[in-house]
């Protein structure tokens, strides 16, 4: 499997983690630990799981920790939405984050259909 540190998901992931937690400092106090919890080990989570995967034996195992990935990138995107509503994200933040989550999740997919196809018809 690939170092993590080379496949551009991982490296827009690690974005994403930076951007949610500066977002997240500046949730109020009051009423938020719990939803900014939830956003950082959702966005934390995006990462390290594809980190995670690189690290594993064969293709089967990295695909799972990728959609674990996926998994954890909609959370994250969920739980970015609720502060947006509540207005302690603004649009512009929002849309910037929301733009990295967009090409992750665009990656994310192009490579789970390569180790798919790798999976499935390996190299001789």
């Amino acid at each position: 499997m690939p170092n993590y540190r080379t496949l551009k998901v991982w490296q827009h992931a690690q974005r994403l983690a930076l951007e949610c937690a500066k977002a997240a400092k500046r949730f109020p106090p009051e009423d938020c630990n719990v939803l900014k919890a939830q956003l950082l080990r959702a966005c934390y989570s995006v990462p390290l799981n594809i980190a995670e995967g690189s690290g594993r034996k064969g293709p089967r195992e990295f695909r799972r920790f990728l959609d674990t990935a996926r998994g954890s990138l909609a959370e994250t995107q969920t739980a970015l939405e609720l502060p947006r509503e509540q207005g302690f994200v603004d649009s512009t933040e929002y849309e910037r984050i929301e733009a990295i989550a967009t090409e992750i999740a665009k990656t994310l997919w192009g490579l789970l259909r390569k180790i798919s196809d790798s999976a499935v018809y390996p190299a001789p």
